[in-house]
């Protein structure tokens, strides 16, 4: 039996101080009062990201193999994130079967904090494909259904644009365990809410790369913020969204409904100033990653930072961006008591410092990250 004594402890959904957390075999066992001496510092749910492109140097499109997903667990388990979906921009089939042989593999063994896969595209909208690569759009086929219906690659998660898919083809998907989402798109309100009657129940990083609210139109943008029943992906690094855009969303959505995501690239745990995208560069200057035309594409976000910036930019309550990021997810994903410090639960926990900074993550109860 493992035990961890800290000063403060966020369980999901309450808060604790001078608390023991028993762990066995991955597995919380307990949450009892401490006894004897506790370590500084907050005791979260690890983080919970369901959109990461890459980090630590690499980029799943451009080598989607274990080594990459290990290489940006790593990466992102330095600020909190302790589950992920990796995840496959517009592509040719062949760079998405190698992904999902990758993940398939990585979840049969059990790799540390791959629960799953997610394809941002290739069924996406040409006019709102921000820096996805035009040449791989294209609608559904046989070949993208066979690797979206197998049974080994976890959570399976799919963001489409709903003009280029059909209700059916999204009853097909659900059909087949996946998750789908709605992003990338200039659908008109009418085309979206038929989406969502079919089984969609995701928006990918809102606002952003879809069509607009307008008075009339309301657009994707509109939908995504009037329905309740739908989860929201957004993403608070302060360049995707305007803040004022941002308490719009909060104010709009019921509670649990918005989740933080990074969306973050290869240069994340990196001192990396661009790499190659496709057949162009990325550059990033500061927090913020544009290609060589100036479009954003991707962020260099993490997801203490995200949080972080919640509390202090928006005035969320740091119980509620600390659910954004764990718990939310988790309920999205249908993870059965993810985002939670409870008995049964899984033992992913991140102690944070008093500037939200990570000290300590652990994965099923191993440690994956120390900054000591």
């Amino acid at each position: 039996m493992q035990q961890l004594s800290v000063s403060r402890l966020f369980d999901g959904e309450q808060w604790f101080e001078n608390v023991s957390v028993s762990i066995n075999n991955g597995v919380v066992h307990a949450v009892a009062p401490a006894s004897g001496k506790v370590q500084p510092g907050l005791l979260v749910p690890g983080f919970i990201d369901v959109q990461v492109n890459g980090g630590g140097g690499a980029l799943f499109n451009t080598a989607p193999n274990r080594q990459s997903l290990r290489t940006m667990m790593q990466a992102h388990a330095r600020f909190g994130t302790t589950a992920m979906l990796p995840t496959v921009i517009t592509d040719s089939v062949s760079v998405m079967q190698q992904a999902a042989d990758a993940i398939a593999s990585a979840i049969a063994e059990k790799e540390p904090g791959i629960i799953g896969v997610h394809f941002e595209g290739p069924h996406l909208s040409v006019p709102k494909k921000g820096v996805h690569p035009q040449q791989h759009i294209r609608g559904l086929s046989a070949a993208e259904m066979a690797i979206y219906g197998r049974a080994d690659l976890g959570i399976k998660l799919i963001t489409v644009a709903p003009e280029n898919i059909t209700p059916a083809q999204i009853r097909e998907l659900t059909a087949l365990n996946v998750i789908v989402c709605l992003g990338h798109s200039n659908a008109d309100a009418a085309t979206v809410q038929a989406a969502l009657a079919a089984g969609a129940t995701g928006f990918t990083h809102l606002y952003n790369a879809m069509s607009a609210l307008t008075s009339r139109e309301p657009g994707m943008v509109g939908v995504a913020l009037s329905d309740p029943d739908s989860w929201c992906g957004v993403i608070f690094d302060g360049h995707h969204m305007h803040p004022v855009a941002a308490k719009v969303a909060l104010a709009a959505k019921p509670r649990g409904k918005l989740m933080i995501v990074t969306d973050a690239m290869s240069p994340v745990g990196t001192d990396d100033t661009e790499f190659d995208f496709f057949t162009g560069k990325v550059i990033r200057e500061g927090s913020k990653l544009t290609n060589e035309a100036g479009s954003l594409a991707g962020s260099v976000l993490d997801m203490a930072a995200a949080v972080k910036y919640a509390v202090q930019v928006l005035a969320v309550s740091p119980a509620e961006a600390l659910r954004m990021a764990s718990l939310y997810p988790a309920q999205f994903l249908s993870c059965r008591n993810g985002g939670r410090i409870v008995a049964g639960a899984q033992a992913d926990l991140v102690l944070l410092d008093d500037n939200w900074q990570v000290r300590q993550s652990w994965i099923k109860g191993e440690p994956v990250f120390n900054a000591k």
